[in-house]
């Protein structure tokens, strides 16, 4: 007999529950969508969707989808799953959903659970920008609680107070700040003070998904703005201090867009592309100098980054793309990546883009 299923059950529970699976799947399609684009969260509890959907799935919605499985199971009419067509009855629904959510394994993966290096950063000092939210925030906190001292850097302050409210006990040291503002930039290199150990570029913008023809002058100038002139000036200036010191480690964030052309629009794409550039060219540069420059390249994550599909041409090449992507990560699954790639334990590394993916780019 299937598990019982509450809001905290995982959307594959969901999918493959001979009743809530037909109840969930109905839902989704009273909104013109399919199952599949469950595919990249199935992973996650159905609850955590109210927060990722930012609005569009509400907790009322939730706690009447758990209601309706419970009276299902008790053999309550629902008059809304009466109202489907025979077609739908459970039996049928919850095959299919099964072998879409599980991807025909018919056994979810463990969920991941982090586990902290105590004392992995201590001793050194580590900016990372883009640190209010999203992948910036799980870095910032990663490296903090294996004993870092954390430059945190984000243009939002009330983000930054709700950092160090967080880390209160640990060495955060927030910075407000622009990173593709000179006088900002200084700013963050004073605040790290004399040794500057590593550097998190994270700080980035998506773009609205349009292809080339389509892209405005507004959007280019701030996708490449802040995604390429942040990241090359910040370190521009962060370099100096580790070519004296002889060492440093320094990771970009690229993307998948990075990889490919059918995950983000024009914009977005070269911006990354160009990131791997400047991660290649600086690690061939300063990898005798005792400097390690790598990059992570993250397929879908739950960030607090959002983009957008303006151009229906853009919805039609990129949308189907992205059905093929797995399951989404949490950012502090990204965390990970980068911290692993900033710390000691990557000391052999240089110019290498690591995807942290899911396996995405191996399709």
């Amino acid at each position: 007999m299937a598990a019982p299923l509450t809001a905290k059950s995982s959307i594959a529970d969901w999918l493959a529950h001979p009743v809530g699976g037909p109840i969930l799947a109905a839902m989704v399609e009273e909104g013109g969508m399919t199952t599949a684009v469950l595919k990249p969260v199935r992973r996650f509890a159905l609850q955590r969707l109210v927060a990722m959907s930012r609005g569009r799935l509400t907790q009322d919605t939730v706690d009447d989808l758990v209601a309706r499985v419970r009276a299902a199971e008790q053999g309550i009419p629902d008059t809304a799953q009466a109202a489907s067509s025979t077609e739908q009855q459970p039996a049928q629904r919850g095959t299919g959903t099964q072998a879409q959510g599980g991807g025909g394994r018919g056994v979810e993966p463990a969920a991941w659970v982090e586990r902290v290096t105590p004392g992995r950063f201590d001793g050194k000092t580590v900016i990372v920008t883009g640190a209010g939210a999203g992948i910036g925030q799980a870095t910032a906190s990663r490296i903090a609680r294996e004993g870092g001292r954390v430059i945190a850097v984000d243009i939002a302050p009330d983000r930054l107070t709700e950092l160090t409210i967080r880390l209160d006990g640990f060495d955060v040291v927030p910075v407000t700040g622009d990173i593709t503002a000179e006088g900002d930039i200084a700013a963050i290199v004073a605040a790290a003070g004399g040794a500057i150990d590593g550097l998190a570029n994270i700080a980035g913008v998506a773009d609205n998904m349009t292809p080339l023809h389509e892209v405005t002058d507004q959007v280019w100038e701030r996708v490449m703005r802040i995604n390429v002139d942040g990241t090359f000036k910040l370190s521009r200036a962060v370099i100096p201090h580790m070519l004296a010191a002889g060492r440093g480690s320094i990771v970009n964030t690229a993307s998948q867009a990075a990889l490919r052309g059918s995950a983000a629009g024009l914009a977005y794409t070269a911006s990354k592309h160009a990131v791997v550039g400047l991660t290649k060219s600086s690690a061939f540069m300063y990898g005798p100098s005792g400097l390690r420059v790598n990059a992570v390249a993250p397929g879908g994550v739950i960030t607090s980054i959002e983009s957008s599909f303006d151009s229906a041409l853009g919805q039609e090449r990129i949308g189907g793309q992205l059905e093929s992507m797995p399951s989404l990560a949490d950012a502090d699954m990204i965390a990970a990546s980068i911290t692993f790639l900033l710390s000691d334990d990557a000391v052999n590394i240089n110019g290498a883009v690591l995807t942290s993916d899911g396996g995405w780019s191996a399709q």
